[in-house]
């Protein structure tokens, strides 16, 4: 098993050899797709959850064999100070991190009227504030070594469409597309990139159905909400970490400051 796994990360196909990776959510669905995958490209992984030990330590092994070298970080990155002890562990760990990926988000559904000042926060926190202080941790190291990638998770086509009860939630990934763009312009003279992942409907295990109450009865793949797609389907995480994953390689080096749609052709604008 270890003479394979080596032929693997040696091989022609291998395109992330020598990166290191920082993943946050890599406990479960689409993280856990990209931790995987980039596991298969050959990246060494920092991979962070905020609380759920368990279960990235069960990650970390389906990496581990598939030839991967990966440290675990526990900590809340929407906490500005727990988002610079995630980075600070992969750096001393790795000596570098090549790509951060912020990937941990929540999408409360909530009608505007009924959104507490507490959710509000709460969600500007975790979807917004989490990749600013993530990108203050890592870039200035980016900057020495003139060279980075930075890739966060955007809002799909809710944001872009007003869509009802997600008024926290299109904030803060608005809010995003306005931060990225501008870590772009700034930091492409440093050799460094900067895009958003733009993640349609995602069939992917949700643990918090008070949070879409207006699918308690049809579902998520009930024929009226499948015919606003295009392709009539949902999404797999195994697909958006595909898109993560050109977004990351060196196939994208001239890609910055832009958005990648992997939603089905619901929303392209």
């Amino acid at each position: 098993m270890a003479r394979k796994v080596a032929i693997r990360r040696l091989g022609d196909n291998v395109r992330l050899t020598g990166k290191t990776v920082l993943i946050t959510g890599a406990s479960r669905n689409i993280g856990k797709c990209m931790a995987l995958a980039f596991a298969k490209e050959g990246a060494d992984l920092v991979l962070n959850t905020k609380s759920n030990r368990e279960e990235l330590d069960a990650v970390t092994r389906e990496c581990q064999d598939l030839g991967a070298r990966v440290h675990s970080v526990i900590g809340d990155v929407s906490v500005a100070d727990q988002a610079q002890k995630v980075v600070e562990a992969g750096l001393k760990h790795f000596g570098k991190i090549d790509v951060l990926i912020s990937n941990a988000a929540i999408r409360p559904h909530t009608p505007i009227l009924d959104v507490s000042i507490e959710e509000w926060h709460q969600v500007l926190a975790v979807n917004l504030h989490a990749t600013f202080y993530l990108c203050k941790a890592v870039l200035p190291s980016m900057v020495k070594r003139h060279s980075g990638n930075i890739i966060a998770l955007g809002g799909g086509y809710a944001p872009n469409m007003g869509l009802p009860n997600t008024a926290a939630v299109s904030a803060s990934k608005l809010g995003l597309e306005g931060l990225i763009r501008v870590v772009a312009t700034e930091m492409g003279p440093h050799g460094i990139r900067a895009n958003l992942l733009m993640a349609g409907s995602t069939d992917t295990e949700r643990r918090h159905p008070e949070w879409y109450p207006e699918r308690r009865e049809s579902g998520w793949t009930a024929p009226e909400n499948l015919s606003r797609t295009p392709l009539r389907r949902q999404g797999k995480p195994e697909e958006v970490a595909a898109a993560c994953l050109f977004l990351a390689c060196d196939e994208s080096s001239y890609v910055t400051g832009s958005h990648l749609w992997c939603n089905g052709g619901v929303y392209s604008g």
